[in-house]
């Protein structure tokens, strides 16, 4: 989820540093402004509390189990600090705290690989065993603070790591809540948040005691850990956002699909990786999707997420804003027209009125770049060869979607797409059991379901002679 992280919230450098409320652009709380100097002692404690966690797959599962009961206990505590600083309605920060805790309740019963025999002609007997790596460093950033902390150390203490995690530093206070609900059903040191500013998560890629390294967020950033992660020749997971395409085809029902297709491309203020961010019609039915979708931004709510009547919250920063704020303008100035929205309402906070776009060249930067707000292009295509090339023209691969009547002609048409998961009318659901990576620039590895555990661990194989 290709999150921007390059403005910083006030610091006091080693103290701490403010939290600003999005809902208002004021600070609310601050957080503990962590030294990269501190990261030795950390990763040299996970390393200790890794020799037991990593002996007992059935004390993982009992401990992984409590953690998820300790997780839906504190939601009411941890929903609306997580809405204070991210900025999203509360029922979709309670959403996102129930995640966590299934996610780690599905990951602790995956906490014991079992060994695989090998047979060929050779007079051994070959089984291969999992190994887990060591301890693991998580960077997430802050669209989905809890559900990608989550998704990256329940199958990584599931598999018998330990985690070093550090959120982005616009959303630390949930996180860390988070970290102190799970780890009152772990091992000390087992599971250990950090936060600050950079450049305490590049120092924390390149630790020489981290054996695997997992990070959600920008391209550029990503190759940074990568190389960061290379001097030590740790195992990297990087999940780097996506441009998703939804395709309509000629038979699509719009008014059927038109809600569906609206929030597949605005929850969370358009803050998703796998959110629709462009839209290709049929030329004949451009108009009406058009209408459709602006019908639906005209009669949103937007507000702040504590507000029980809010649909739509902030953008989550000032950086952030900017960049839709400029992606937008950019496309007007390029002959774009804002069919609804297109302008920051005059309001305190970092909101931008939901976006429809018509007009839209095909080169501007709102298409063929990741925007990641609450903007969206809707363009024209002449035949469904011509759509598929122009959803596939992109760096990205993460997802895309295709929406129509006859299902096996929308299946076919996901079928070219250029991505890791393709949806049919619906788009962005995803099942804790599948696997979940892009192609292209979208990032390297995969998460979720065993590909999520299988990443956490390393084969080991043992040999021996038959029995004579």
């Amino acid at each position: 989820m290709a999150a921007q992280q390059r403005r910083r919230p006030s610091a006091t450098p080693g103290e701490h540093f403010a939290v600003l409320d999005p809902a208002t652009g004021e600070a609310f709380d601050e957080a503990p402004e962590q030294q990269p100097g501190e990261l030795d002692a950390v990763v040299g404690r996970a390393h200790e509390a890794w020799r037991s966690w990593r002996s007992d797959p059935a004390a993982r599962s009992t401990a992984l189990l409590a953690a998820a009961d300790a997780v839906e206990a504190a939601g009411t505590g941890i929903a609306p600090l997580l809405t204070r600083e991210q900025g999203k309605p509360l029922a979709e920060s309670y959403a996102e705290v129930a995640r966590t805790a299934a996610r780690l309740r599905y990951f602790s019963e995956l906490t014991a690989p079992r060994p695989q025999p090998l047979t060929d002609d050779r007079p051994v007997r070959s089984e291969i065993r999992w190994r887990p790596l060591g301890p693991v460093a998580a960077i997430i950033p802050w669209n989905f603070p809890l559900q990608l902390a989550a998704a990256k150390f329940a199958p990584a203490l599931a598999a018998g790591n330990t985690m070093v995690l550090k959120p982005s530093p616009f959303t630390p206070l949930a996180t860390r809540l988070l970290g102190a609900v799970v780890s009152t059903a772990l091992p000390e040191d087992v599971l250990t948040i950090v936060t600050g500013h950079e450049p305490l998560g590049a120092r924390l890629a390149a630790h020489p005691g981290v054996r695997h390294v997992t990070f959600t967020g920008s391209v550029p950033t990503g190759r940074a850990v990568a190389r960061g992660a290379a001097a030590s020749l740790a195992r990297v997971t990087l999940e780097l956002g996506g441009n998703d395409a939804a395709v309509l085809l000629e038979d699509v029902d719009v008014d059927r699909i038109a809600d569906r297709l609206f929030w597949a491309a605005f929850r969370n203020c358009g803050q998703v990786c796998m959110a629709v961010k462009r839209v290709y019609a049929p030329a004949r039915l451009h108009t009406q999707v058009v209408e459709a979708l602006a019908d639906r931004a005209k009669s949103v709510v937007l507000g702040a997420g504590l507000d029980p009547a809010t649909q739509l919250g902030p953008v989550n920063n000032a950086f952030q804003l900017a960049r839709v704020e400029d992606y937008t303008a950019q496309a007007l100035a390029e002959g774009a027209r804002a069919v609804v929205g297109g302008h920051r309402p005059d309001r305190p906070g970092y909101f931008f009125a939901p976006t429809i776009l018509a007009d839209v060249p095909a080169t501007s930067r709102v298409v063929t770049e990741e925007q990641f707000g609450p903007v969206l292009p809707v363009l024209p295509y002449g035949s469904i060869d011509e759509a598929v090339e122009a959803a596939n023209d992109t760096a990205f691969g993460l997802g895309g979607s295709v929406w129509g009547t006859d299902l096996d002609r929308a299946e076919e048409v996901a079928g070219r797409l250029e991505c890791g998961t393709a949806w049919i009318n619906h788009h962005a659901e995803l099942s804790l059991a599948q696997p979940f990576a892009g192609s292209k620039e979208s990032g390297v590895g995969v998460a979720g379901g065993p590909w999520g555990l299988y990443g956490n661990l390393a084969p080991f194989v043992v040999h021996r002679p038959q029995e004579a």
